[in-house]
């Protein structure tokens, strides 16, 4: 039997390649998310085309838990809530290897005991490297505030 999912190999077009690849996430209290994304940077260097260390960080939502028996601080009758819990987000070859070493990286500087990780197959973007330098949708063909000098 043929696997036909999108996610089982390279989908092309002529400008980009669409690369099956694991995209990893976990949650974190705001203050948090920096130190365990530069520890995940220890072990796997993100790369996306010609960058390294890319991640995306979405913001600002709430976490609901109810601690029970067994958890450190014991049972709790009422939901707690938890404000500004980040989800930072990045991509990793499907390398079991390197996904054990994250996933270890991010629960050793973790402040939860069962810190929320997941890993999900999708295809990833790659461009193949156009000569479009004078697109003028490109970004450093634009002017903003990130342009300054």
């Amino acid at each position: 039997m043929t696997d036909t999912s999108i996610t089982s190999g390279v989908f092309d077009t002529p400008p980009i390649a669409m690369l099956p690849m694991w995209m990893v996430a976990f949650q974190a209290p705001q203050e948090d998310v920096d130190r365990i994304f530069e520890a995940v940077t220890q072990v796997a260097p993100l790369a996306q085309g010609k960058t390294d260390q890319n991640g995306y960080r979405a913001v600002s939502g709430v976490e609901y838990y109810r601690p029970r028996e067994g958890t450190p601080t014991g049972a709790e009758d009422d939901i707690r809530r938890r404000p500004d819990v980040d989800e930072m987000r990045f991509f990793l070859p499907r390398d079991r290897d390197q996904l054990r070493s994250v996933i270890e990286a991010i629960y050793e500087v973790h402040s939860y005991y069962e810190p929320v990780i997941t890993v999900t197959d999708v295809l990833r973007s790659q461009c193949k490297g156009l000569d479009d330098e004078d697109n003028p949708h490109r970004w450093w063909n634009k002017q903003g505030d990130w342009k300054q000098t």
